[in-house]
């Protein structure tokens, strides 16, 4: 059996989400192998992939906080609110000069999608309307309507603003967002508002919870040489730490609740994360880099700042092997897929596992009304379940031992 733990992939562009985790199944030599959240073929950057035991993480991981580097063009819109779609005409497009959109207002329209907005998906997204993905009904001339979902954009700041041709102008952001959220929808709402039309043309995810873009590694780096960061190393990294006795371990693995009391002020927080030099991630013939992000990088489930996540749904993910993906646009937010040939966010190629949330919007949830999850490890140091505080007990969620 192939060994368990996350690999961080910078995923290229122009391959699904499924083509990376069945190119990483081959490598690692096991099939049960999954994503924390689709990326489009268009987008780059960085896919947390999970083998073996590690795929009962990815539920969990792919309701982080997620970070991205986009560029919007302004003055021309797409059916798919992306380069991949057909432009559409300026009556149903553009009304506006994009070229003569000054800095200050740029900065002013974006500022009008910062915070907890509401956000209505793009059409060609796998979310289902009436028991049928939206992107078939758009193709089959059947556009549905879609309802707006709530998502929390923590940051939309812009970068550059340079001439692209005639009156279209590109402009450079990065985007700090909750799972759920579209990148898409933004480029095209941004168009809207200010009256010009808008798509994305190009996304790069740089962050994925505490995974970075400067941990990942490209396919071909790990065909070179496979690295991994063990599972409960993978734990540590991203959740809450609680150290279990040997008796509570027991139970635990047995699916046992425990009273929260006696456990709660014994939570330790998240392990400082290793950087991709640490000799202690691994790979199948010993230490070699590659792991999780550097050191200092944001907490899983709370945004720099302080701005906290709470527990959230996964509406739609997508199932490749045994993983979860509720990412967030040109990463197929909540389950979405895009344009092309590609799984279209409904992939279930094995048995998916992680919560859904009330509303399965993958969006941020209330903080106040759920808790995050805790790794619980038992006195050798394996990872025993990741649990939950509920109704006054800790609650498994997914369990690993025995």
């Amino acid at each position: 059996m192939a060994e368990s733990g996350l690999v961080i992939v910078d995923k290229s562009g122009g391959m699904t989400s499924h083509d990376v985790v069945a190119r990483v199944r081959r490598l690692a030599g096991t099939r049960r192998v999954g994503h924390a959240g689709t990326l489009d073929p268009m987008a780059t950057g960085v896919l947390v992939v999970g083998i073996e035991k590690a795929t009962r993480l990815l539920g969990h991981l792919a309701l982080t906080e997620k970070e991205y580097a986009a560029t919007i063009r302004l003055g021309q819109s797409t059916v798919t609110d992306d380069a991949e779609g057909e432009v559409l005409p300026p009556a149903d497009g553009a009304t506006g000069q994009a070229g003569q959109l000054t800095e200050r207002t740029l900065r002013s329209a974006l500022a009008q999608f910062t915070g907890e907005i509401s956000q209505v998906p793009p059409r060609i997204s796998a979310i289902k309307v009436d028991g049928q993905r939206a992107y078939r009904l758009t193709r089959a001339g059947a556009a549905p309507e879609l309802a707006a979902r709530p998502v929390t954009i923590r940051q939309l700041e812009l970068l550059d603003c340079r001439p692209a041709d005639a009156d279209l102008i590109d402009i450079d952001v990065v985007v700090t967002c909750s799972s759920g959220t579209y990148i898409r929808a933004i480029a095209r709402d941004l168009g809207a508002a200010l009256g010009t039309g808008g798509h994305l043309t190009s996304l790069r995810r740089t962050r994925v919870g505490t995974y970075e873009i400067v941990a990942a590694r490209t396919l071909d780096q790990l065909a070179a040489e496979f690295e991994f960061t063990p599972l409960a190393q993978a734990a540590a990294a991203a959740f809450g730490c609680l150290h279990l006795s040997a008796e509570e371990a027991r139970l635990v693995s047995h699916g046992v609740r425990l009273p929260a009391a006696e456990l709660a002020a014994r939570v330790k927080p998240r392990d400082v994360v290793l950087d991709a030099a640490s000799p202690d991630a691994a790979s199948p013939g010993g230490a070699s880099p590659g792991g999780a992000s550097p050191g200092g990088a944001t907490l899983g489930w709370a945004g720099a700042g302080g701005a906290t996540l709470g527990w959230a749904g996964a509406g739609g993910a997508s199932l490749d092997g045994a993983g979860v993906g509720a990412g967030a646009d040109g990463s197929g937010s909540a389950g979405a897929g895009t344009n092309g040939a590609d799984t279209n966010g409904a992939d279930t190629s094995g048995a998916g596992t992680g919560p859904a949330g009330a509303n399965g919007s993958g969006s941020v949830g209330d903080a106040a009304s759920a808790a995050a999850p805790v790794a619980a490890f038992a006195p050798d140091g394996c990872l025993t379940a990741l649990l939950v505080e509920q109704d006054g007990e800790m609650q498994p969620l997914a369990v690993f031992a025995p």
